[in-house]
This record gives C-alpha cells, structure tokens and sequence, in this order.
C-alpha cells in the first residue's frame, strides 16, 4: 500500500498550521478590532478568555496537523472529532446569528471531514509489534 501523503492532506495541514501560528502570534495583539466573534465564541466557549481560546486552539491545532501529515490513525480522529465538534458548532452560531463566518466555517469542516475519509486508509494504525 502506497503511504505518500496525499496533496489534500497537505493542504488541510498547511492550513491548519498557518491558523495556529496566526491564533499563537494574536496573543501579543491587545484586541483585534476586525474581529466581529472571537475564538472563544467560535468554539462555543464564551465564559473562556479570549487570550487562553486563542493559545488552546493554536496548541491543539499544531498537535493535530503533525498527527495528520504523518498520516497517524490518531490525526485521523483527532482530524475527524475537532472538524465535526466545529462544524456543530458552527450550524449552531449560524442558525442563531445568520452570520459569516460561521458559514464558512461549516464549509470547510464539510471539506475536511469528507476529504478526510476517502482518504481513510491512508492513516496507519501504530505498530504494535514494536515493544
């Protein structure tokens, strides 16, 4: 079985990777006035400091793009529960505000999600014949 990595999963980690240096360097910016919704709201954390949503996410997204790009089976699921917990979230936010950017946010877990599992089998299992 051929396990190169698949130009999407790249892709979805380079995304990932630029999110979370971006959300990590956002700790040294007092307020950010463009942002209408913070972090903490966008994850449905609203009683969270913004300051400790924004290093929570970029932690957990750094650890979950270098599970996925060395195609582990725990980024796959790791992948697969953060995209689904953000894309209810996010139906939630935008049934409730009617807003942009919780509709694409939806798009894009829908995009990571689905890619994720045609991709499935790509992700190795850890070898337990190791000790």
């Amino acid at each position: 079985m051929n396990r190169s990595r698949p130009l999407g999963v790249v892709l979805i980690r380079s995304f990932y990777i630029f999110g979370s240096i971006v959300l990590l360097l956002s700790l040294f910016v007092y307020e950010l006035p463009f942002e209408k919704y913070g972090i903490a709201a966008r994850f449905a954390l609203p009683d969270v400091p913004e300051h400790l949503a924004r290093f929570l996410v970029g932690a957990a997204s750094l650890v979950l793009a270098y599970g996925y790009l060395k195609l582990s089976r725990w980024g796959y699921w790791l992948m697969i529960m953060y995209s689904v917990y953000f894309l209810t979230v996010s139906c939630y936010l935008f049934v409730l505000y009617k807003d942009q950017p919780f509709l694409g946010n939806i798009l894009w877990s829908m995009i990571v999600i689905a890619y994720s599992y045609t991709k499935r089998n790509r992700f190795k299992s850890p070898d337990v014949s190791r000790g």
